[in-house]
């Protein structure tokens, strides 16, 4: 008799972790609160920032630009980043050429023809290029610039 009093135990507490775990699955009624009153943390008015789900960074929109550099065959080079960001993406990009060679202006004007149909629509915590249009030492700069800009833009 005791085995069968133990098995229906077990029985009973499995569909209870069952049931919590499929109850923990449900989506939410309620919406998630935008700020934590015991820490103090602020946000944004609404339409001046957005939060990335992949991080929780928010990003301020507007316009950035910074300049990174890298290192070519040529010694150190220096590429310049303009980014627009909305609702944490990237809307628009250009690139700004500081060449020191006609070989660093080829690949830098290889880069900038290219970059957007990369970085253009997608969340800014999301971006590290490594090779654009043949470009691989390029994207060593633009991620430097990116860096800085994510700085600013929180």
């Amino acid at each position: 008799m005791r085995p069968s009093v133990r098995k229906s135990v077990f029985v009973g507490i499995a569909g209870l972790s069952l049931a919590g775990t499929v109850t923990g699955c449900a989506p939410s009624d309620t919406p998630a609160p935008t700020s934590d009153s015991t820490s103090g943390a602020s946000t944004a008015p609404a339409g001046t920032a957005s939060t990335p789900a992949s991080s929780g960074s928010v990003y301020q929109d507007g316009t950035y630009s910074a300049d990174g550099t890298y290192v070519s065959p040529n010694g150190t080079e220096t590429v310049g980043v303009e980014l627009t960001l909305a609702a944490g993406a990237v809307a628009a990009v250009n690139i700004t050429q500081h060449p020191s060679s006609p070989n660093t202006r080829k690949f830098q004007g290889e880069f900038a023809g290219g970059i957007a149909a990369q970085v253009v629509g997608k969340s800014i915590d999301e971006l590290k290029v490594s090779k654009v249009a043949g470009s691989s030492l390029t994207s060593g700069g633009f991620n430097q610039a990116l860096d800085k800009i994510k700085a600013e833009a929180q």
